[in-house]
């Protein structure tokens, strides 16, 4: 074609040798097209932003009625988490108990799905059952080697007991969240999500490639940690020492994530406890977070979600339930704006449905931890919700 760009380049190489050099070849090319990655992000990754409207927010004035809107906006959650593992009985069994003077912990193996039988931690106070409890969700941390052991010390078992004790140090202040839960009369389960702990293999390197096979198989890798989290909601129900009635769900980071997600989606979650994981997707794709480095981002990614809802949405899903959300002013993850525009968002929906007393939402001057002074604050706050 006489103005093909390529044609018209190759024509000025021949009748000017020299002067047009590769790189010349290159800016010229791009005169006739759009460049492409930037910052590993589209180069059209701000327009692309701009057209996300979120239709199916509550907070878009389509609709009148909260429980019709939670009913479909839910439905249409479930659907991107992409198909569930099939469910089958749980026939638990105890594997092994330690006495830990207020509760027993024990190491108990049941069927989480009809793929999947998982050896989780359970903790349960002595007393009068039945007990309030905690789902605790392990975080991400980009450390597999440890899951259930990063919120409940393990035992019998030097190695996980050494890499969670180093990182209940960095993280969580020295103390296992559920062991003094456990002490404060609480029952705790804490299970692994996959590729973490016993259930390993794929490490950092291979998250990728795992998200890849799970899509191949019609599944997703944040969609089937959110449908085991779910399942194990349900398990914790079913003991019969914990109160139906009064199961919260707790975690930071990753756990976060999990633990809003498990409130909104589980009628089985009466409250929720969710530390450093909240903003508005459009305030985390920018160049340079964490989330536009794929990897990790996949367990925490569901195909289509955002052409329908924000994270605040999907969170907000839980409402009228209590729920508190702590984030770090220090958290290079998340970017203080756009928490505090996920936080107004969420705060605009429990007031819709007069149940703002009952959303606890702060800023702590930290990075991404869980100190012992948050831990407090939450823990009284939890007392508070679940009566004991």
């Amino acid at each position: 074609m006489e103005n093909d760009p390529e044609v018209l380049i190759e024509r000025a190489a021949r009748d000017f040798p020299g002067i047009v050099d590769q790189r010349a070849r290159s800016r010229a090319l791009n005169a006739f097209q759009t460049a492409g990655i930037q910052d590993r992000l589209p180069v059209f990754s701000s327009r692309a932003k701009e057209r996300l409207s979120f239709p199916l927010s509550w907070l878009s004035g389509k609709y009148q009625d909260f429980s019709a809107w939670k009913t479909t906006a839910r439905a249409r959650v479930i659907e991107c988490l992409l198909a569930a593992p099939p469910a089958a009985p749980f026939d638990p069994r105890i594997l092994g108990e330690e006495d830990r003077g207020s509760y027993t912990a024990r190491k108990v193996a049941f069927n989480l799905t009809a793929d999947s039988r998982v050896l989780g931690f359970l903790l349960v106070p002595k007393g009068k059952s039945p007990f309030p409890a905690v789902l605790l969700l392990h975080d991400h941390g980009a450390r597999f080697d440890i899951g259930k052991e990063k919120v409940i010390r393990t035992w019998g078992d030097e190695n996980r007991l050494k890499s969670s004790t180093e990182w209940v140090e960095r993280y969580y202040g020295g103390r296992y969240l559920g062991d003094e839960l456990a002490k404060r009369g609480y029952a705790c389960l804490a299970t692994d999500a996959l590729n973490w702990s016993g259930r390993g293999g794929a490490g950092f390197d291979g998250q990728q490639a795992l998200a890849s096979n799970l899509l191949h198989l019609g599944m997703s890798f944040a969609g089937l940690i959110t449908h085991e989290d779910l399942r194990a909601a349900e398990f914790l129900a079913a003991r019969p020492e914990v109160d139906p009635k009064r199961i919260a769900a707790m975690g930071l980071s990753m756990g976060c994530f999990r633990t809003w997600q498990v409130a909104a989606l589980s009628d089985r979650i009466a409250a929720g406890a969710a530390i450093c994981w909240m903003a508005t997707v459009k305030g985390l794709m920018v160049p340079g977070n964490n989330q536009t480095a794929g990897q990790s981002a996949f367990t925490m990614t569901h195909p289509g979600l955002f052409n329908h809802l924000d994270y605040p949405d999907v969170a907000s899903l839980a409402c009228p339930k209590p729920m508190l959300f702590y984030n770090g002013e220090k958290d290079p993850l998340f970017p203080v704006p756009a928490v505090e525009e996920a936080y107004a968002k969420m705060r605009r929906v429990w007031e819709s449905q007069k149940a703002g007393s009952r959303l606890e939402t702060r800023l702590w001057p930290v990075g991404h931890a869980f100190t012992l002074e948050m831990q407090e604050a939450a823990f009284a706050w939890l007392d508070r919700q679940l009566k004991r």
